[in-house]
């Protein structure tokens, strides 16, 4: 059986396809309000948001952390207090699985809404910077 390895851009274009419009268009204001505002600045000060940007977490990365510590305490409790905590990593794990196939799990939406950007909503961040840098 073939996978098909998925692209960073792939994977990104997921996420915002299952994300709401308003949610994306919020996403996409606060980036270009970033921006106008760092791009004004000093190369120094522009070289330090970049390093800011590349430290970013995306919504892939958040989302990995977050299940892989819900699994995880759901197993130390299932093994030490009571077999029903087997059941936090069961549906922890699906969700994940359902993001990996998808695009799509139910934490999405509230990490969107709480403004995390996919790895390409950050570039574009990073890249329209180093061209501001690149135009002086």
């Amino acid at each position: 059986m073939y996978l098909h390895a998925e692209t960073a851009t792939e994977s990104a274009d997921r996420v915002r396809r299952s994300t709401a419009n308003a949610v994306n268009e919020k996403i996409d204001r606060q980036t270009d309000s970033n921006i106008a505002l760092h791009a004004k600045r000093s190369r120094e000060s522009i070289d330090q948001r970049i390093e800011e940007l590349d430290r970013e977490w995306d919504v892939e990365r958040v989302l990995e952390v977050n299940a892989s510590t819900l699994a995880l305490t759901g197993l130390v409790l299932g093994v030490t207090v009571n077999r029903k905590w087997l059941a936090l990593p069961a549906v922890v794990l699906s969700f994940l699985f359902q993001h990996g196939v998808q695009g799509w799990c139910p934490p999405l939406p509230l990490l969107r809404r709480l403004g995390i950007r996919t790895r390409g909503e950050i570039d574009r961040e990073k890249y329209a910077l180093k061209a501001s840098l690149a135009d002086r």
